[in-house]
């Protein structure tokens, strides 16, 4: 009857613990369609967490390698800019090597070499484009690639750390689960054996009661310990399925969908990265256009008569051909009469030599040769080379002070030449010395802005100055007329090509002053000192308008005044006179000081020319105040000076 009821027992038991594990698995399946369900609905957003749930080392290499990927980009990039640099620093060494010498400066004005710097000056700006484009590579794509690259590298290793923390607290559920099962399947099987051999017990006759109650005792105690482990295994499987579900429904995937969201991010990177590479080339593209449009402007511009006629005006001397060699008649010579050669007939200057001339330390010696051959003496040679050396004083390159040693129509072109720098340092001191007066008369009208003795030693020396440029100028334009007046007499073919044209001549090189005959007239008038006349403002005076200058300036006065009389003056600064027009190729914004902003095509006022610096200053005008002066490069205008 015990052996019916302790079997009874374990039944009852049995049953409740099979009707807790079929709840218990209801429930889990009603947890893993609801994760489902979670999942297909997210399905159309993010894909790797659910279609790669399982593929945890494969998605890990597959990241890696991405961002490997980015890093060997960044390393084409950074070759690209080596590469880049290098080619622009040796396009301007090129250029800089070919850059005319200073030797060559005279032959400049044939259109092949003015041709070819032009293509310096573009192949120039062509490596300027260059070194942008490097810059800006270096600048904006690389960092921008290195910066991503560390970014993704941090969070993929978030990322990773993440999932592989999920997966050691799976694990270890599994674990505890396994340690359950194994408990529970050790329990269940003392517990069947206490059972039997408690039935063995009940029906052996031999056994006192006591024993008999014993092997009950332990078969209770054994399915005791059987249903505490078959509870906790319940308990520990229902855990692991519920982390289970979690981490391959939710965990386990926010991780996946966080890298492919990376992998996402470094692959649209890569994109926008190679676009913007592409940007940057194709904005130098117009520039470099322009630079191309440059060299074949320069190689047009070359014209082969051009310079044909220049070969002509440079070494033309101006001499008449030779006349017809008369006959000679022996007959009708005296015998008494030595013959006279007539076969050198050409007029030649004995110290020119193919267009050119003896150098001094030649020169020097042939003189030291014949005086040597004709006077014995030191001390006579000495005098009579003095003596020579003061009536045909030389040159620093060599040649006579009058250019006379040269043929009639060179001479008359560095007369031309010399006339137009001495003419240029005049004006230049002329200004100098109004710019000095002016200060004078203002230290005069307000002795708080400082003391008027200050500037006269400087405005004696401007006038001591004035006046030997003045000299050396009415000098050479004597040398000039009187080459014209030998010209005119031999009544050469050239004699018409450099004659005045209605009495005046202006000169290119002036840089828009007028020539020695402009100021002929104006240099023979007397000085009067103690008279003051009417005077404009220069750039090189920084202060402005006057209406009084020192005499002998070359400029009238409309507006005098008595000495004495209170005056007052104006300190207006005068505008520096345009050089040209200049329109812009581009935009250009005004990043520093002295710079002025331009807007594609904008038309411009050339005011100073670049001075090698790649910058040419410009005006414009402007409503509120009159006019804007700035720099702009030059590389971003096309100049027309004016003739």
């Amino acid at each position: 009857m015990l052996v019916a009821v302790c079997v009874c027992d374990c039944v009852r038991s049995s049953w409740q613990t099979d009707q807790a594990k079929a709840a218990q698995q209801q429930k889990l399946a009603e947890s893993e369609s609801a994760a489902a369900a979670a999942a297909s609905s997210s399905n159309n957003k993010m894909s790797w967490g659910t279609e790669l749930w399982d593929q945890y080392d494969n998605l890990s290499i597959h990241t890696n390698k991405g961002i490997e990927v980015l890093d060997k980009y960044a390393n084409f990039l950074r070759d690209r800019v080596a590469i880049e640099t290098e080619y622009a620093g040796k396009l301007r060494r090129l250029v800089k090597n070919y850059q005319p010498k200073k030797k060559e400066e005279e032959d400049n004005e044939f259109t092949s070499r003015q041709a070819f710097r032009n293509l310096l000056k573009e192949v120039g700006d062509l490596a300027g484009q260059r070194e942008v484009v490097s810059e800006t590579l270096q600048t904006q794509i690389i960092h921008g690639v290195t910066v991503l690259s560390k970014t993704l590298r941090e969070d993929r290793k978030k990322c990773l750390t993440d999932g592989t923390m999920l997966q050691q607290t799976l694990n270890a559920q599994l674990s505890a689960l396994e340690r359950a099962k194994r408990n529970y399947d050790k329990a269940y099987r003392d517990s069947e054996k206490a059972v039997e051999n408690y039935k063995k017990a009940d029906m052996d006759l031999n056994l006192s009661r006591a024993e008999v109650e014993r092997y009950k005792n332990i078969m209770t105690s054994k399915i005791q310990q059987s249903d505490d482990a078959k509870n906790e295994y319940a308990n520990q499987l229902q855990k692991t399925n519920n982390l289970q579900q979690q981490h391959y429904g939710i965990l386990l995937p926010a991780v996946f969908n966080r890298l492919q969201e990376l992998d996402e991010k470094r692959t649209r990177g890569i994109r926008e990265f190679i676009i913007g590479a592409a940007d940057v080339e194709s904005s130098v593209a117009p520039i470099i256009a322009r630079c191309m449009e440059g060299i074949v402007k320069a190689g047009e511009s070359i014209n082969e008569k051009e310079d044909s006629l220049k070969v002509i005006e440079r070494y033309q001397s101006g001499f008449t051909p030779p006349t017809d060699i008369p006959f000679e008649d022996l007959s009708k010579m005296d015998p008494s009469v030595a013959p006279q050669s007539n076969y050198s007939s050409v007029p030649y200057n004995h110290l020119t030599i193919k267009g050119g001339t003896l150098t001094a330390a030649k020169l020097k010696k042939a003189r030291g040769g014949i005086l040597n051959s004709i006077f014995g003496s030191n001390k006579q040679r000495q005098i009579i080379e003095a003596c020579i050396t003061m009536k045909n004083s030389l040159t620093a390159d060599g040649q006579k002070e009058d250019f006379s040693d040269l043929p009639p129509n060179q001479q008359r072109k560095k007369l031309q030449a010399k006339i137009a720098e001495l003419q240029h340092k005049v004006d230049q001191e002329t200004n100098t010395r109004d710019g000095l007066m002016k200060m004078k008369i203002v230290y005069e009208a307000n002795s708080s802005l400082g003391n008027p003795m200050t500037v006269e030693g400087q405005l004696n020396e401007s006038e001591h100055e004035l006046d030997k440029l003045k000299m050396s100028l009415k000098k050479y334009q004597g040398f000039l007329d009187k080459a014209n007046q030998l010209q005119v007499a031999n009544n050469s073919p050239q004699s018409n090509r450099n004659q005045l044209q209605n009495g005046h001549r202006t000169s290119r090189h002036s840089n828009g002053s007028a020539s020695a005959d402009d100021h002929h007239d104006a240099d023979d008038q007397p000085d009067d000192a103690g008279s003051l006349s009417s005077s404009s403002a220069s750039p090189e005076s920084g202060l402005g308008t006057s209406h009084t200058s020192l005499p002998g300036s070359g400029q009238g006065s409309a507006n005098e005044n008595p000495i004495g009389e209170e005056t007052s003056y104006e300190a207006e600064v005068e505008m520096l006179q345009p050089l040209g027009t200049c329109r812009a190729l581009y935009p250009f914004e005004a990043t520093s000081e002295g710079s002025i902003p331009m807007s594609e095509g904008e038309e411009l006022q050339v005011i100073e020319n670049d001075q090698g610096d790649g910058w040419t200053r410009v005006r414009r005008a402007n409503n509120t105040n009159g006019w804007d002066e700035g720099f702009v490069p030059t590389s971003y205008i096309e100049c027309t000076l004016f003739a």
